[in-house]
């Protein structure tokens, strides 16, 4: 009894350490005006670069080193484990009848106000609905605090109310669909004007609209929604983060992250692709906005390649760039553990906890645009066909790059957590278990460091598009 009280009192001391040091690391990021880059601000970088970057990187390999302090596989299963969990049938059905009539009405809303509206960015309720309430509200509201899309996707609704599932699903497709779709969603969001212009977007959605539905049709609402596309998957994805999970009778309450070290949430190599495409989107968007990436796009189009292609190749080449890091480590992952288990099984084990890293960056990216523009969205959302010309916006004040780099570290710890538990839930050895981390640890060290770069960086207008 005594072993085990002072094992509990290491991990409040190991787990009360590595919150320390994330705290310090946010703290010397925020002084050194390292922030001004996402809060719009300027002036000189009281700290050395290299000294923020490396803070931030310690504060990652600290908690990695403090968390295999935690090697009881008891102390591991009460986090992971534990739930609480409440059978409402009933309400499931009323709630899911009023998200699904909400659905179909922000969908007329997003398509009336883009053809009839005013054909003006921020203004138009089409724009604001889409990047505000969907881009960032709505995923901020799945993976802090559960996902509602199941129950708002209109499409999906569309489709089960027409006859479908005339052809079986390829089995090779996987996810695919989903991955492409994605990257190609997010370069449209670079190369076309679908935030200065509501008929652009509404011409995507319209494109989206017809895509979902028609594969809906073909291949069955049920399958097409969980495999297929791109924004259920997206939603679901970032949801397991979340606190409250969706069972069969209800719901549960778990903690945070706790989901990703469930086996079955990533059951092929094509779902780690789209886990690693919702990491490099939100790190592709960043680059390309900072001086470094815009000296980049002009270089390349200064050799002859046209803008778009450009911007096509260094998202398509970055993303190859993830995947190929993310099996280099797991192959060392595996040769370090010395296990018979295959690289692509534990590569669909170990991907879930990058899903920690892409709400963190989520969060760093979106928390100031969605808190700025949401008084925007409220008064767009009044009068969609004629939103006042000025709408309300916010502005953030300095200390909110404390917030923002915050966002980005917790997600890297949550991760380092989860990863710390998938290995022991794989390895029957604690070193074994130990030893399998390094590798990735390392990827996200350097991922952390990446982020906190392209932060420290600021933003500029990106070439060649439009604006």
């Amino acid at each position: 009894m005594s072993g085990r009280s002072a094992l509990v009192r290491r991990t409040g001391i190991a787990f009360a350490f590595a919150l320390a040091v994330l705290a310090a690391s946010t703290g010397l990021a925020a002084a050194s005006n390292v922030a001004a880059g996402l809060s719009g601000g300027g002036g000189d970088v009281s700290v050395p670069t290299w000294l923020y970057l490396a803070t931030g990187g310690g504060a990652i390999g600290a908690s990695a080193l403090l968390t295999m302090l935690v090697t009881d596989r008891d102390v591991i299963g009460t986090y992971h484990d534990r739930a609480l969990e409440t059978t409402t049938d009933r309400l499931l059905t009323a709630g899911s009848l009023l998200f699904g009539v909400l659905g179909l009405l922000g969908l007329a809303i997003i398509l009336v106000a883009g053809i009839s509206g005013p054909n003006i960015g921020l203004v138009s309720a089409t724009v604001l609905l889409t990047f505000v309430g969907g881009r960032a509200l709505l995923t901020i509201a799945a993976y802090a605090i559960g996902n509602p899309w199941p129950a708002l996707n209109p499409w999906r609704r569309i489709a089960a109310a027409l006859p479908n599932g005339y052809e079986s699903y390829p089995s090779a497709f996987g996810s695919w669909p989903a991955v492409v779709a994605l990257l190609t969603f997010v370069w449209l969001e670079v190369v076309a004007p679908l935030t200065l212009s509501a008929r652009a977007l509404v011409s995507v959605l319209v494109m989206y609209s017809l895509f979902t539905i028609s594969s809906a049709v073909i291949f069955s609402p049920e399958t097409w929604f969980r495999r297929g596309d791109p924004l259920s998957l997206w939603f679901r994805l970032y949801g397991a983060v979340a606190p409250i999970q969706r069972t069969d009778d209800g719901f549960e309450l778990r903690f945070p992250g706790s989901r990703l070290s469930d086996d079955d949430l990533i059951p092929d190599t094509s779902v780690v692709a789209f886990v690693l495409a919702l990491v490099w989107e939100l790190t592709y968007s960043g680059f390309i906005v900072t001086p470094v990436g815009v000296r980049t796009v002009e270089t390349l189009v200064g050799l002859g390649l046209p803008p778009v292609i450009v911007y096509l190749l260094l998202l398509v080449g970055g993303f190859g760039l993830f995947w190929k890091v993310y099996w280099i480590a797991i192959d060392r992952t595996r040769d370090r553990a010395e296990t018979y288990l295959s690289s692509r099984y534990l590569g669909l084990r170990f991907a879930a906890p990058l899903l920690a890293i892409a709400a963190g960056y989520h969060f760093a990216h979106y928390i100031g645009f969605a808190i700025s523009l949401w008084p925007s969205l409220f008064d767009a959302l009044a009068m969609p066909l004629n939103p006042p010309p000025n709408p309300t916006r916010y502005t953030l004040p300095g200390w909110f790059g404390y917030v923002e780099i915050a966002g980005i570290l917790l997600g890297h710890v949550l991760a380092v957590w989860i990863s710390h538990t998938v290995s022991f839930d794989l390895f029957p050895g604690k070193l074994q278990a130990i030893r399998s981390q390094y590798p990735l640890i390392v990827v996200m060290v350097f991922f952390t460091m990446v982020s906190l770069y392209l932060v420290s960086q600021g933003s500029m207008s990106p070439p060649y598009v439009p604006g």
